[in-house]
């Protein structure tokens, strides 16, 4: 008698649990000797500083149509805190104030120096800036201790040009000097507005803890009453009656008039549309202030 014994396919179960948690323990692994040299080197080089300047500023407009560098220069001063987040990019938060001082009399255009107008302008500004280093750089670093840089950001500004009859400068924004406020013309121009600062500079090493920044800087603003002028001469009667003989004198000041009229009312005074630009040259101490740096950079 035989005895048959019933078989079938033998199924072997492979768990995938333990082969599972060790992968993931070799991806975090692998993970962390990434990121983690990564991240620490991201901590060295950020740093944070401070700093001081010193220059000079021009601008672009009615009484100074091209030439960069020109006009009576004035001194200008600001300070800044700088926040380095890797050794090529940073944010840079600034207040400054630009000095202008224009006369139509210095202009080589025959047409300016006629108009014979002047104006000062104490321009007070604060910006907000991203740097981008040309090279690696970090204060105290023996390694990259020089670079050259870009920046451009937005900034907001405030300002009051002036002018001078008799030793004594006045405001002319509430003057209405091309009839604003006036019925000759609409409203007075804002003392205030937005810009676009953008430029390039250069970073030197002193020492472990500063640096000398030396920067050009534009400003794209959207006003063209930088200096006062912008369109045409309002009616001379008409501000003198409304607006007083301040207005009168400060709005025209021609050497020779145009034409016969005595009054020069729609005559052109500025080019209108064409907004004020400024610039901004500096010099700057710059201190590293959150840490001592390392000697040990690389």
């Amino acid at each position: 008698m035989h005895q048959h014994t019933k078989t079938g396919p033998v199924s072997v179960e492979f768990t995938s649990q333990p082969m599972s948690s060790a992968l993931r323990l070799v991806l975090l692994s692998a993970a962390l000797a990434i990121l983690a040299p990564a991240a620490a080197q991201r901590k060295f080089e950020q740093s944070k500083t401070m700093g001081f300047s010193f220059g000079t500023g021009y601008y672009l407009g009615e009484l100074n149509p091209t030439g960069h560098f020109q006009g009576r220069l004035q001194p200008g001063f600001g300070g800044f805190m700088r926040f380095n987040m890797t050794r090529r990019f940073g944010v840079r938060a600034a207040v400054n104030q630009t000095r202008l001082l224009y006369y139509d009399a210095d202009a080589q255009d025959p047409w300016i120096a006629n108009r014979n107008l002047h104006f000062r302008n104490a321009i007070t500004e604060g910006s907000v800036v991203a740097e981008f280093n040309y090279s690696r750089y970090q204060i105290g670093n023996t390694k990259d201790r020089f670079t050259g840089y870009l920046f451009a950001g937005l900034s907001l500004y405030s300002h009051m040009p002036q002018a001078e009859i008799d030793g004594i400068w006045y405001d002319l924004q509430p003057l209405g000097t091309e009839g604003q406020g006036t019925s000759a013309g609409g409203d007075r121009y804002a003392t205030t507005g937005f810009a676009v600062p953008f430029g390039f500079g250069f970073k030197w090493n002193l020492g472990h803890f500063s640096a000398l920044n030396i920067e050009w800087g534009m400003r794209r603003t959207w006003s063209d009453h930088i200096d006062d002028v912008a369109g045409y001469y309002a009616s001379l009667a008409v501000l003198e009656e409304e607006a007083g003989p301040l207005s009168e004198l400060l709005s025209e000041e021609r050497i020779e008039a145009e034409g016969d009229l005595e009054d020069p009312v729609g005559q052109m005074r500025g080019y209108n549309g064409l907004d004020d630009r400024f610039a901004v040259v500096q010099v700057s101490l710059t201190f590293r202030i959150d840490k001592s740096p390392n000697t040990c950079w690389d």
